[in-house]
C-alpha cells in the first residue's frame, strides 16, 4: 500500500499528529476541517452556515491540492454541536456538491475544537485512468 500526504498553506495547517490528507492509490482521505480562515487561523463569524462554508472551502483546497474536486468526493462525514442547526448546515452544504451528491453521515456531538459548529471530512476517488 503507498500513502503519501497531501498538504497545503490554502487550508488550516494540522495542529496535531495528522495530516490533512492521505492520497492511497486511487482513494484520497481527507481529515475533518472546521470553519477556520487558513489566513488567520480565526473561526469565521456567522453561524453554522458560514462555518459549513468556510469548511468547503477548506476542504476544496485540499482536494484541489490532490488534484480533485467536489465532484470526486464519494462519502463525507459531517459532525454538528447542534442537529437542531441541521437545516442551515444543509443549506450551505448543498451548493457545493454535484448530482448526485456523495454518501454523508450526519453526526451531532458534543464539541469540537476551537468550539466551531461543524466538522466536515471526505473521502475522494480518482477517475479511472487517472
Amino acid at each position: 500500500m503507498t500513502r503519501r500526504r497531501i498538504a497545503t498553506t490554502d487550508a488550516p495547517g494540522a495542529v496535531g499528529p495528522y495530516s490533512q490528507a492521505i492520497d492511497s492509490g486511487d482513494l484520497v482521505f481527507c481529515a475533518g476541517q472546521v470553519g477556520l480562515d487558513p489566513a488567520t487561523g480565526v473561526l469565521v463569524e456567522g453561524g453554522v452556515a458560514a462555518e459549513t462554508v468556510r469548511a468547503l472551502r477548506n476542504v476544496g483546497a485540499v482536494l484541489d491540492a490532490a488534484g480533485l474536486g467536489f465532484g470526486d468526493v464519494v462519502k463525507t462525514t459531517c459532525f454538528l454541536v447542534d442537529i437542531g442547526e441541521f437545516t442551515a448546515f444543509n443549506e450551505a452544504y448543498a451548493p457545493f456538491f454535484p448530482d448526485p451528491p456523495p454518501a454523508r453521515s450526519t453526526v451531532g456531538i458534543a464539541a469540537l475544537p476551537r468550539s466551531a459548529r461543524v466538522e466536515i471530512e471526505v473521502i475522494a476517488k480518482r477517475p479511472a485512468g487517472a
